[in-house]
């Protein structure tokens, strides 16, 4: 069996479409979609990512601002902008990108955030929400993962799920949203007993733990739908936390690492801050 590559980047730029067309009809009414950002410290895959995000703005027709604050900025001061952000009526939603320096309570920081501009979908109220079933923003990596699965074509329903990881940032909402599409669903973690032979149960195979190749093409079941969710540096390229020549020997489906899950963790910012700018523009109508 050869798996089939579900290409991210193309699912992405459909979906941006859409979010700009959103934009464009908010804007058109008055409210154009803002989202600020705010980096702290000089870390470069932060500024990478940071970058990206500013792009996908530019293309979806939101505003976006950076607040740059040194490494050596207190807690204080960083909840002190981020509570002004809070504020404005021209920012829809707040994004503040981790990892965040030694000696910052990065809960805290994001508990900072109003939940209705909380446009990454981490505070405990959003996600209090999503395990309610009742949710609002969606984390954005969990949610292009769920478009993703659904690209297949596989129904999720009455499926085999492992997700491997328990993050807040992807495991546990992965978990959720696959619960809510009637998947039976399994967490597994760093210290899961035969790790191997609970993936080898997995119709559909999720895998976010930033350890390079852990998953093997002999943990995998003929014909599941696997999705690598790790970004991992090693010798200068990229590789995900699953070995894809030997995944793709044995699976129907899988995202290759660049180009699968990336893509659509930006596009469902996106499509987070604009729906974040249309429901105030329905509270306010």
């Amino acid at each position: 069996m050869s798996a089939k590559s579900i290409d991210g980047r193309s699912i992405a730029a459909e979906l941006e479409k859409k979010v700009a067309a959103e934009a464009a009809e908010l804007s058109a009414a008055g409210i154009t979609p803002g989202l600020a950002v705010v980096l702290v410290g000089d870390d470069p895959a932060s500024r990478v990512y940071v970058n990206s995000k500013k792009k996908a703005c530019l293309r979806c027709g939101i505003y976006s601002e950076e607040v740059k604050l040194p490494a050596t900025a207190t807690q204080a001061e960083i909840m002190a902008v981020i509570d002004q952000l809070n504020q404005r009526n021209d920012i829809h939603g707040i994004l503040v990108q981790l990892p965040m320096p030694a000696g910052i309570d990065e809960h805290q920081i994001i508990n900072c955030v109003h939940p209705s501009k909380d446009v990454d979908g981490f505070h405990p109220v959003n996600l209090g929400r999503l395990i309610s079933d009742e949710p609002m923003f969606i984390p954005c990596t969990p949610a292009g993962v769920m478009d993703l699965i659904k690209s297949t074509g596989v129904e999720i329903k009455g499926k085999e799920c492992v997700v491997v990881g328990r993050s807040l940032i992807v495991g546990k909402p992965v978990s959720f949203l696959l619960l809510r599409e009637h998947g039976t669903v399994t967490i597994a973690h760093s210290r899961t007993a035969n790790l191997a032979e609970v993936c080898r149960r997995a119709d559909i195979l999720v895998v976010g733990v930033g350890r390079p190749n852990l998953v093997t093409g002999n943990m995998i079941k003929p014909g599941a739908v696997v999705i690598d969710v790790g970004t991992n540096r090693v010798n200068n390229s990229l590789v995900g936390d699953v070995n894809f020549e030997e995944a793709a020997a044995v699976a129907s489906y899988i995202t290759p690492v660049p180009g699968g899950v990336g893509p659509m963790t930006i596009v469902k910012l996106m499509e987070n801050t604009v729906l974040a700018a249309r429901l105030t523009k329905k509270q306010h109508s």
